[in-house]
């Protein structure tokens, strides 16, 4: 057995002791880390930010490794995964001995940090159209010495491209002393696997991933590099005590809860599709003379008057990244709908005709329930709903199909006490999306009306008037349908009511509460139809709001 990686680490971090610490708070009356016993004013005692935070949370571990498929042991918890480049660097590379390898233009970090450690700079440049040279960089390989790190970007930053070849496995095998980091910030915006699959494989592969792009979080600043035990062991030696603020742990945990990924996976959803239409748009503007696809979040363009579209641009208070000093290009990172038409305007191109989507969202956390709701007034295609109630995901779904709009909606909630918190919350929730994708309620229809299903008879009138106000006339045969009790039907639209800020009268009769409940889920939904049709910008009001 040998001594890897022992064998590649700087001599001055083989014989270094960590530095030791309580790391975080335990139930243990704690008097070793010359903490205040007070929690600072005006938060709450219960959130310890009076108290060191572990090195390496293990909540955060817990859930990272489940959302990178990966096990702990895996994993080094950063600021940012600029502070893995950082430490990698720092924990294999002697000062003015080792070298790294990059293929430009990429990551400027890389470069950065090199220089810092006064580590040697190797570069093997990407072709004109941006591909990786692979036998240039073996090449290149073979004939380094002391060559300790090749950082690989896939999705490429900026251009976008992606690692189409087997590069990253032959460099693993061919350079066995060598660590191969592949940077994978942009991963969830690309069709291509994730290389965290191959940490198993090459006991030498590094994989970087971040919270920044995908996950909302670049202001949080938590990253990760993903690799052999062995290496993360190493790696800890160098990493700061206290990496990971308590409040990033809180705020990560948080964001990254089990039912807001529903949420994250449409919002990459949206970006991806946005990035396609701004590809295809951006190429009608007399500026641009190329354009690079990208799998990233991000896209590469070359144009022919830099200095009129800048005025433009700043016309729009708009800023792109600049690489005219390094590549001659410009990078464009995908925005809201809303925003990527405000660039396309700057570009020169006609957006007159197109209108944003109504879109809204709603994070509702309480002890009993982890609710996030993602609405679309605008586009019914994606309905997905997730309960844990079969019968009230079915109705649920029924009230998006039959309203016309996209649904997407996931609860963690305490079934094993009771369904009344999840089923109350996520109709709280919901009114709170489709409130807040309402927005000004310009050229809505306000009004709807109506259903009549087998025997049963359901009427339905709505109002989105802003004034919440719910009136409820019927008798259910009997108590339960599935695990739906009878009884919280109408506390459905009452919640929905309040939240949406909206007038809703059901009367229904039957002789099939399965029935009944069905028709009122189904009327109020062909009542919301109209209502939240648009047409132009008036507001259905006299008073001139809703």
């Amino acid at each position: 057995m040998d001594n890897w990686p022992e064998c590649i680490v700087r001599k001055a971090i083989l014989g270094l002791v960590p530095y030791s610490s309580r790391g975080g708070s335990t139930n243990a009356l704690h008097l070793d880390a010359n903490e205040s016993p007070y929690t600072p004013p005006p938060a709450l005692t219960i959130n310890k930010y009076n108290r060191y935070p572990d090195q390496q949370p293990i909540s955060l571990l817990d859930r990272l490794s489940t959302l990178y498929s990966t096990n702990n042991d895996n994993l080094m918890l950063g600021r940012g995964a600029d502070e893995a480049i950082e430490v990698l660097i720092r924990t294999f590379c002697e000062i003015n001995k080792d070298n790294i390898l990059i293929c430009s233009p990429t990551f400027g970090y890389y470069a950065t940090c090199a220089q810092i450690q006064e580590v040697g700079i190797i570069d093997v440049p990407l072709t004109q159209n941006f591909e990786w040279q692979d036998e240039k960089i073996l090449k290149k390989v073979k004939k380094s010495t002391n060559l300790k790190l090749i950082f690989l970007c896939t999705p490429n930053n900026p251009s976008g491209g992606v690692i189409k070849s087997d590069l990253v496995e032959r460099l693993c095998q061919e350079c066995p002393d060598t660590l191969i980091v592949v940077d994978e910030a942009y991963q969830e915006f690309s069709s291509s696997q994730s290389y965290i699959t191959k940490i198993k494989e090459f006991r030498n592969l590094v994989v970087l991933r971040t919270l920044s792009k995908a996950y909302s979080m670049a202001g949080v600043r938590l990253g990760v590099a993903i690799a052999n035990p062995s290496i993360i062991k190493m790696m800890l030696k160098v990493l700061p005590p206290y990496p990971i603020a308590r409040p990033v742990e809180t705020t990560v945990l948080d964001t990254l809860s089990p039912s807001a990924i529903s949420t994250h996976n449409i919002r990459i959803t949206t970006i991806k599709s946005e990035r396609e239409r701004m590809l295809k748009r951006l190429g009608e503007s007399s500026y641009i003379e190329e354009i690079w696809p990208s799998e990233g979040n991000f896209l590469l363009v070359k144009v022919n008057n830099y200095d009129k579209l800048f005025n433009e641009l700043n016309k729009f208070n708009i800023r792109i990244r600049d690489y005219r000093s390094s590549t001659g290009h410009l990078r464009i990172s995908i925005g809201s709908p809303k925003e990527n038409n405000l660039a396309l305007a700057a570009f020169g191109i006609s957006i007159d005709n197109t209108r944003v989507d109504r879109i809204g969202e709603c994070h509702r956390k309480t002890k009993e329930t982890d609710i996030s709701v993602l609405v679309n007034l605008d586009n019914p295609s994606e309905v997905n709903i997730k309960t844990g109630i079969g019968f009230y995901d079915h109705m649920l779904e029924s009230l998006a199909k039959h309203g016309n709009f996209g649904l997407t909606l996931t609860c963690v909630g305490d079934l094993e006490i009771d369904s009344h918190h999840t089923i109350e919350d996520c109709a709280l929730a919901l009114g709170t999306a489709l409130k807040r994708a309402l927005g000004d309620k310009a050229g809505i229809g306000r009004f709807g009306f109506i259903i009549p299903m087998d025997e049963t008879l359901a009427n339905v009138a709505i109002d989105l008037s802003g004034r919440p106000s719910f009136n409820f006339t019927g008798d259910f045969p009997t108590d339960h349908v599935g695990e739906f009790p009878s009884e919280m039907c109408p506390h459905v639209f009452d919640s929905l009511s309040q939240t949406l800020g909206a007038s809703i009268h059901i009367s229904v009769n039957g002789e099939n509460t399965h029935h009944m409940i069905e028709a009122c889920f189904k009327g109020v939904a062909r009542a919301l139809r109209p209502a939240f049709k648009r047409s132009g910008n008036i507001i259905a009001s006299t008073k001139g709001v809703i």
